[in-house]
This record gives structure tokens, C-alpha cells and sequence, in this order.
């Protein structure tokens, strides 16, 4: 069955990348040989393992970063054609010995050992490091390595490059393979396997750009650079050879369509995730008890912390700021004040990177918020970075229900949001409250200012916080939940949440008697609005940018950026970030 939906893909790869591409291929015997061997490849961009794939024709099993398959959807697609997950910060010993095994067993295991997209200076091609997992495996299998490198992928970042019979070139070169040199002890086997490797990458590099050659803007870029040139020029050309303006709106309705689809996979995963959290019979009354608890209370009645006594008879409910050692990045957790029924839930948890490991007080601190069902931290970590070299601590916060808080048996982020109307209510007063407690801990250390860079679940999360906290220096809110009324009954993400609400007799008026606590748009900041920044996604289905859009007008004051994306993309957070800097924020 999995070699059926492997074949069914590839013919479509190569019905689609038929018509936009043209592949040309060096030493495709090399890749077709017999036996089980290790396919080592340099990585440009996300389309790499597809068109590698087509002229090799065995089937291979790729080894896929364990983030794609925290999407159901996805991942259950990834499964179907046999790839399995890899962590790229970590070694994992499942991870290894499903490659071992397979590799044993005759067949082809796919990897890309750079550990992610790369070009230029931290490329293989251009003499970056190789990580030593594709030697060990190699090495421990007994198998050999079959080097390929690729080119002209990148491009396809660029939406114009999709017209039919554009005919972009592809150039893909499998190298001859490299044994594992069994008479050597393991160590110098490993050694001699990464530095033939190594050589192997460079010389087919060579060869390619020798053979066809390849000019400057052939050769790899990253995905940023791509999607900005491509862009500029595509509208220069339309500019000047159209004053209609349909050109433009073509190129629009090309980013629209390329955005569209990663949105709606997203909003199928989280439906499909819904189907997992039917209410019961008791849903509606214990709905009315929590609303009658909480509809007289005011925002800042409703995130004020609950007193969490420890067994030494003080509270254990604080972040302890005052414990971190002498590292740029700590971990600080504490007891969170909010209990759930979820333990791993109860344990409030950040990630702090200081500007200095000792003279970091008295710095602004920036919290980094994520969306929901966010695959990775690594992201956020190498912003925190970048804020730390502009004078900036930055603190990355686990919001409810991600990270270190997913309790066993449970996707990251599935928790947060559910049929659970007061679950999810819950969940957004848990992180609220944990951060004005880490807050209130940095100020007693002489940090007065803050600001927030929060994105979709954590834009809610951010706008929540500005009803009840004052003093920030801007907060960011990009692709936010502002409209709980919308979000409930009209996104495309909470179909199953709606049928589940309608079967429990949960009604719109019920629901609508908890907005002011919990829909941003329902209330009023008490920060200086001016200080807010709303950034809208133009083609944005879950987090439409007419509501943004509205929240800004009621918000009077803040300001709204648009960007051309959908509710996914990584435009939002550099153009963020630039707009920032331009303010004078950072």
C-alpha cells in the first residue's frame, strides 16, 4: 500500500514539475544501483526531496524533520510514502535505528546532512561542516554512501517561476559511492567516509556549474532572497509594460493561491484534531457555572494570580529570576497558579536569553508568544539572538499546552484549543497570568520596559495581555485571534467545534457572555495604543485581515501592517521586525 501512495505521488511530482520544470541529471547510475545504500544530499529548499526522488527509480525513504509530522494531515501523508521522523537538535535513537534497519534491509534511505536549508557560507558546497550522522549510519549498516548535489530548486520560491511551461532547470548530480572502509577501526571508518564526502560534494558542485554553465543567479539562495527578488522584479516588469494594472493582479492572485493551501491544510488538521474532543451531556451546565463565576469580573479581576501555597507554607507559584547561573540562555519553571487537570500543564515554563549574562538587569526584555501547534522552537531561539545583539533580553514563553507542557498522548498545541470552551478559556488565563508573574519578577530586578512579539494563538495571548499591563514599548501582534465570536463561528479551523457546540445546545448567546474577558476585540488596552502594531496577513483565512483590520480601527491609535501571506509564512516576522527597527522601537 505505501509503495502504491509512494508511485501515486511521484507520478504527480512529475505530471506537475512536468510542465513548470526541466531536470537535467548527472551519473543517474549511480543512484540506481542495487542494494541498500545511504542517498546524502545538500538541501536549498523544501521541493529538494521531490525532484531528487523522480529519477531515481527505486523507492526512498526520507528522513523528514520531526516537525511536518506534528501536523496530522501531513504527517500521516509522510507515513504513507515511508518517511520517518528526525530531530535536528538532537541525536534520537528511534530515529537511528529505523534508518540501521531499513539501510539493512536493501533499501534507500534519504538524508540531508546539513540539517536543514542552506546556502552560501554555512552550505556543504561552499565548505561548511558536514554533521557526522550520515557517516555513522553508514558506517554501522555497512552500507555505502551515494553523494548528490542539486541545484536550481530555489527557484520555485518564486511564484512567477510557476507559470506553466515556464520550464525552470533543475541540474542533479549523483556522485559514485563512497564503501564504508570495513578494514578501518569505526572511528577512522567515519572519519575517512565525512572527508570523501565531503570532497565528493564539491567536486559535483564543480562539475555542474563546469558542464552547464551556471551563472550567479543559478546558484543556490535562500528562500527570503528568492521570494523579495523574484518579487521586485515581477512588479517592475508589470509596471512597465502594463499601466492596467492586471498584471499585479495576477501576481496576487498567484501569491493567494500559493497561500491558500497551507492554510487549508492547517485548518484540516485542527478539525481533524477537534474529532478527538467530543463534549458530553454536562457541557452546557458546566459552561453556565464557569460563566456565572466570571461574567461580573472585570479583565483585570479575571487575570490577577491566585495564591499557590507550597508544602513549606510560601508560595511556590513565582519565577525564580534571581537562580539563573552565569549563561547567556537559562530555563526558569515554576509552579504555574492555574491548575489543570493536566500535570504536565502545571509547570509554567521559559526560555530566558539575556543580553549579558551578568549585566543583563535593567535591559528591556522582549517576549516571544508562538502560534498554535507551533513545530519548533529553533526559530524563535535564533530571533532571541538577534534581539540580544540589539540590547534586548528576549524570553521565550511555552504557552499552554506546547512544548514542555503537552501531557502524554497529545499533539503539541491540541490542548489549547478544542470543543472545550472553558478548557480553551482556561488555557488563555493560564498565559496571560504566568506572564505578568514573569513580568513583576523582572521588574524587581530593574527591567522596566518590555515588549511583545507574539504570533497567531500567541497574538491572542499578547492582546490579552494589553488589557491589563501598561508599560511596553511596542507590541507586536502578527496574524492575532482578535475576534472570539468570529473564530468560533465562522473560521474554517472550528467546523468540528461548531457541530460539537450545536450538539451540546451551546448557543451563540452563551458563549458571547465570556468575550469580555477573552475577545480582544471586545475590550479596550490599557497601554497606550500607539505603542500596538497589528500585522494582517492579506490572504489570511483563519485570522482574516478584516478583522485586524477592524480591531485596529477600534484600537485608535495603533498601527496595522499588511503583508502578503496567508496565515503561515516567513515574510511576517522579518517584515515585523524591519518595521520595528524603523519605528524606532529596537
Amino acid at each position: 500500500m505505501k509503495t502504491a501512495v509512494y508511485y501515486a505521488g511521484k507520478l504527480l511530482v512529475k505530471c506537475v514539475f512536468g510542465c513548470v520544470g526541466r531536470i537535467h541529471v548527472i551519473g543517474r547510475q549511480n543512484a540506481n544501483r542495487a542494494g541498500g545504500f545511504l542517498l546524502a544530499s545538500n538541501h536549498i529548499s523544501h521541493f529538494d526531496p521531490f525532484l531528487i526522488s523522480l529519477p531515481v527509480r527505486r523507492k526512498i525513504d526520507w528522513m523528514t524533520m520531526a516537525e511536518f509530522f506534528r501536523l496530522p494531515a501531513l504527517g500521516f501523508f509522510l507515513r504513507s510514502i515511508d518517511a520517518f521522523p528526525a530531530e535536528r537538535d538532537r541525536a534520537d535513537l528511534k530515529t537511528i535505528r529505523t534508518a540501521i534497519d531499513r539501510l539493512k534491509s536493501g533499501r534507500i534511505v534519504g538524508i540531508f546532512p546539513e540539517g536543514g536549508i542552506r546556502n552560501g557560507a554555512r552550505s556543504l558546497l561552499e565548505g561548511a561542516p558536514l554533521r557526522p550522522g550520515a557517516s555513522t549510519l553508514a558506517q554501522i549498516a555497512d552500507v555505502p554512501v551515494v553523494p548528490c548535489v542539486i541545484l536550481g530548486t530555489d527557484r520555485f520560491y518564486s511564484k512567477n517561476q510557476w507559470l506553466p511551461f515556464r520550464r525552470t532547470p533543475v541540474w542533479i548530480a549523483f556522485g559514485k559511492p563512497i564503501s564504508c572502509f570495513p578494514e578501518l577501526q569505526k572511528s577512522q571508518a567515519r572519519e575517512r567516509i565525512e572527508s570523501e564526502l565531503a570532497a565528493a560534494f564539491k567536486n559535483l558542485y564543480a562539475e555542474l556549474r563546469e558542464k552547464f554553465r551556471l551563472a550567479t543567479d543559478d546558484l543556490p539562495q535562500s528562500p527570503q532572497e528568492r521570494i523579495n527578488c523574484r518579487a521586485s522584479a515581477s512588479l517592475a516588469e508589470h509596471r512597465a509594460s502594463n499601466r492596467s494594472g492586471c498584471p499585479t493582479i495576477r501576481r496576487r492572485s498567484l501569491r493567494s493561491f500559493g497561500s491558500t493551501p497551507v492554510d487549508s491544510l492547517l485548518c484540516a488538521s485542527i478539525n481533524w484534531l477537534h474529532r478527538r474532543h467530543p463534549l458530553n451531556g454536562h457541557s452546557r451546565q458546566e459552561m453556565e457555572r464557569y460563566l456565572t463565576a466570571c461574567e461580573r469580573l472585570s479583565p483585570q479581576e479575571y487575570y490577577v494570580p491566585p495564591q499557590a501555597i507550597g508544602s513549606n507554607g510560601a508560595s511556590d507559584s513565582k519565577p525564580a529570576v534571581n537562580s539563573m547561573r552565569d549563561s547567556r540562555m537559562a530555563t526558569l519553571s515554576w509552579r504555574s497558579p492555574i491548575e489543570t487537570a493536566f500535570a504536565a500543564n502545571n509547570t509554567a515554563r521559559v526560555d530566558f536569553f539575556r543580553t549579558d549574562a551578568r549585566s543583563w538587569t535593567g535591559a528591556p526584555t522582549v517576549f516571544l508568544l508562538h502560534a498554535l501547534m507551533s513545530s519548533s522552537p529553533t526559530g524563535y531561539y535564533r530571533w532571541a539572538e538577534k534581539f540580544n545583539e540589539l540590547g534586548w533580553n528576549a524570553c521565550f514563553v511555552h504557552l499552554p499546552y506546547h512544548f514542555s507542557r503537552v501531557a502524554t498522548g497529545y499533539w503539541n498545541g491540541e490542548l489549547a484549543i478544542t470543543p472545550d470552551l472553558v478548557r480553551n478559556a482556561e488555557g488563555l488565563r493560564q498565559g496571560v497570568i504566568e506572564l505578568r508573574q514573569m513580568m513583576e519578577s523582572l521588574r524587581r530586578h530593574g527591567c522596566r520596559e518590555f515588549g511583545v512579539l507574539a504570533t497567531s494563538y500567541g497574538g491572542w495571548i499578547g492582546a490579552l495581555l494589553t488589557l491589563v499591563e501598561s508599560n511596553f514599548r511596542f507590541v507586536a501582534l502578527m496574524s492575532p485571534i482578535v475576534n472570539v465570536e468570529h473564530a468560533i463561528w465562522q473560521s474554517p479551523a472550528a467546523r468540528r467545534l461548531r457541530r460539537e457546540l450545536v450538539q451540546a445546545n451551546i448557543e451563540r448567546t452563551l458563549v458571547a457572555r465570556h468575550f469580555h474577558l477573552s475577545s480582544p476585540s471586545h475590550g479596550r488596552p490599557v497601554c497606550d495604543p500607539t505603542r500596538i502594531l497589528f500585522v494582517t496577513g492579506e490572504f489570511d483565512s483563519i485570522a482574516p485581515a478584516a478583522e485586524v483590520e477592524a480591531i485596529h480601527q477600534t484600537w485608535r491609535g495603533s498601527e496595522l501592517l499588511r503583508v502578503r501571506q496567508g496565515h503561515f509564512g516567513y515574510r511576517m516576522m522579518r517584515e515585523t521586525i524591519a518595521h520595528l527597527k524603523q519605528r524606532g522601537d529596537l
